[in-house]
């Protein structure tokens, strides 16, 4: 066997693919019906147990009595001399989104009394050892076009940490790739041979599917579709997850002694962020986000949702019930479900099988964006994805809590341009009341002229019971951490952890008008028709471009001055006021770029601020990711010609794993094939035949036999026209 190095790689590896296991199992084939969104399928529906009727019952109760008593402040505050058109549209404004918080905060309630009451669910005891298993489970990780050293760092710890438990026997590993860079996918090649070689695995497999069908959503599909009948369950990665072996067996463990659960959605706690935005959405998520998630679970119960990774699914019930229709009109509200996990849960539910979130069991982990920008790009495509999902609201035969949960991820977003519409018309109702005199002769018979009046003391008292509802759930979260002695020391004690929770409200709050412009921004996009493709997501450090972040916030900018005017105009206590959104606004830009510096992250590391509890004893399979992520470089990857053919046992292992051996099939004559042939029969040398391929064409050339000998022969010449560049550009 030929010995071949890694140009990304320190480590050295000996291709084992074209001699011995191959790169696939043998196909089991399963049945993925497209389900109809019009007719509701007949089967055994789940029982409700009567405790889960008044959990939520205590739930919408405590936010429909919170936003009445806001609804009816908030009038009292506008009816001083009746309503004006202005004034009704703030009062709607207010009701809505006051309802969203009011129901934050009567999920923080119901987080508290479970994290009191709590509760062993589904038999996951965390105290007992893993059971054994009987069970077959995949692992299966899509990945797309993103550095494969991180994702295969933490897919090695992943899957060490699972031998070390004993249970490999039940698990096989896939790698589902739907890269479309040349580069990259050779170089998830090599680190699939790498990664072979080093934990010695048989059950480890790579898959490319040349064509994107459906993105994620289809990657997925077409493995079950495939593969899916060898196994009883799937457990569903993201490129940066990172997972125990301890939590996987217990996951698998409660699939197989709870047989009418669809799915188990674990909480990832969100590691390694470097960056000062990383590091505030490690602390919020890790300090805040179990009291959010007991609250869920509480009263949620087996209608859960699930968040698209970190979580098993019961493969033939997810087959059954939750292939995916197309949606009917055109991009961006039509074709392919973007946010897919959201419906797929609740064709679950309704195909009569429970979904679960779990989130006292540890050992789930992922990371963050690294910066605002990174965090905006994907809240892009979301942002579409749910509104999509106003196509599936109306789909037959969904439970009330499934139609809930895509209510609120439409909500997620509807919310930001909501938001800013209450901020606008509470401007020109303020204007309206500075400078619109008083109509002493309305159309209407009327003892008295009608002029816009508000009551100040009150509107303060309003706005400070709002801001209380909406902070009081941090302080709960805070309270509940307090009062656990061991928690409380891996968070460095209640004081720093205190002053924690002022710097990333402060932050947060700075940076919340930013979001609000930005999502208002996607959401009048996504109205317009405009689709957000596909993007790889950058999960390194947070180095940003300042020149492209300036360019990019500057309407932020522009957009906080504008305010700063017109509050001006009208009064200097309006401007005091607004000052908060102002001031996020004028200062969107230096946020942006300082909070994506890792040195930021550093200085409030070193001060002991933002700390969680994975920094004070680092989980050993955090450790081991690390530790593997060190060993190779974040470069560019290879060209991909060049190194194919400078390595003949990944040229060989390449050739062996693509379908039909590169041969073209009679339904897969793509143009991209076809012109990527026609270009190389006229060039002469490597440098330009790199030149003439598109990415696509590229791509498609290394799936083509006789296209990937054409660039091999032209990669042997010596170069005439100049060096082919030794990494992609």
């Amino acid at each position: 066997m030929d010995r071949l190095t890694a140009h990304d790689d320190k480590a050295t590896f000996t291709s084992p693919l074209p001699d011995c296991a191959p790169a696939l199992p043998d196909e089991s084939r399963l049945a993925m019906p497209i389900q109809s969104l019009r007719e509701a399928p007949s089967g055994p529906r789940l029982e409700q147990p009567a405790r889960l009727l008044l959990r939520r019952g205590f739930v919408f109760g405590v936010a429909a009595l919170l936003t009445a008593g806001a609804a009816y402040e908030m009038y009292r505050v506008l009816d001083v001399g009746g309503l004006t058109a202005l004034e009704a549209l703030v009062l709607g404004l207010f009701v809505l989104l006051f309802a969203w918080i009011g129901f934050s905060f009567s999920n923080a309630l119901a987080g508290c009394v479970a994290m009191v009451r709590r509760r062993t669910v589904l038999g996951i005891d965390m105290r007992a050892p893993p059971p054994r298993l009987t069970i077959r489970v995949a692992i299966v990780m899509p990945a797309y076009n993103e550095p494969p050293s991180r994702a295969f760092a933490g897919l090695q710890a992943t899957y060490e940490s699972l031998l070390a438990t004993g249970a490999m026997d039940a698990f096989d590993v896939f790698i589902l790739s739907d890269t479309t860079h040349a580069d990259v996918w050779i170089a998830e090649e090599a680190a699939f041979l790498t990664l072979r070689e080093r934990v010695n695995a048989r059950n480890l497999f790579y898959r490319r599917r040349p064509h994107n069908i459906d993105r994620k959503a289809g990657n997925i599909a077409e493995w079950v579709t495939r593969f899916g009948g060898a196994y009883g369950a799937m457990l569903v990665l993201d490129a940066d997850s990172v997972m125990t072996g301890d939590c996987i067996v217990r996951l698998a463990a409660a699939m197989e002694q709870n047989p009418h659960v669809g799915l188990i959605q674990t909480l990832p706690v969100i590691a390694g962020g470097r960056s000062l935005f990383a590091r505030l959405q490690q602390f919020a998520g890790r300090l805040y986000g179990p009291l959010v998630a007991e609250g869920l679970a509480w009263w949620h119960g087996p209608d859960s949702n699930y968040w698209g990774h970190n979580a098993i699914i019961r493969t033939r019930a997810f087959a059954a019930s939750a292939g995916l229709p197309h949606l009917s009109g055109r991009k961006p509200f039509g074709g392919h479900i973007l946010s897919h996990d959201f419906v797929e849960a609740a064709l679950l539910r309704r195909g009569g099988w429970a979904v679960h979130l779990v989130p006292s069991l540890s050992g789930s982990y992922e990371e963050a964006p690294p910066s605002l920008i990174d965090l905006t790009l994907r809240d892009r495509r979301w942002c579409q994805g749910n509104l999509q999902h106003a196509a599936v609201l109306s789909t037959r035969g969904l439970h009330t809590i499934s139609r809930l949960h895509l209510l609120m991820g439409i909500g997620s977003y509807i919310t930001a341009p909501l938001w800013l519409a209450l901020l606008l018309s509470g401007l020109l109702t303020a204007l309206q009341a500075r400078f619109v005199p008083p109509d002493y002769f309305p159309s209407e018979f009327s003892l008295f002229p009608t002029w816009p009046a508000q009551d100040p003391v009150r509107a303060a008292w309003v706005f400070t019971g709002t801001m209380a509802i909406l902070l009081l759930p941090k302080l709960f979260a805070y309270g509940a951490m307090v009062l656990n002695r061991d928690t409380r020391r891996e968070f460095r004690g209640g004081a720093a952890a205190l002053v924690s929770v002022v710097a990333e409200t402060i932050v947060a709050g700075l940076a919340a008008p930013v979001v609000m412009i930005s999502q208002s921004a996607a959401v009048l996009g996504i109205l317009a028709g405009r689709d957000s493709g596909w993007q790889p997501q950058r999960r390194s450090d947070g180095r940003i471009p300042v020149l492209a972040t300036v360019q990019r916030y500057i309407p932020h900018t522009l957009v906080g001055i504008a305010l700063a005017a017109a509050a001006l105009v009208i009064s200097l206590p309006l401007f005091f006021w607004m000052s908060p959104v102002i001031l996020g606004l004028l200062l969107s830009i230096p946020i942006v770029l300082g909070t994506a510096q890792v040195a930021a992250g550093a200085a409030f590391a070193r001060m002991g601020l933002l700390t969680t509890p994975e920094e004070i004893v680092l989980p050993a399979v955090l450790r081991r990711a690390a530790e593997i992520r060190a060993l190779t470089t974040e470069d560019e990857p290879v060209e991909a010609v060049q190194r194919l053919a400078a390595m003949p046992g990944l040229l060989a292992a390449h050739r062996a794993m693509l379908p039909n051996k590169g041969e073209r099939e009679p339904d897969d004559y793509t143009p991209d094939r076809f012109i990527a042939r026609a270009k190389l029969d006229d060039v002469t040398t490597l440098a330009n035949a790199l030149a003439v391929l598109s990415p696509r064409e590229k791509s498609a050339a290394l799936a083509d036999v006789h296209a990937l000998d054409r660039l091999l022969s032209l990669a042997s010449k010596p170069a005439r026209d100049g060096a082919v560049p030794a990494r992609s550009r």
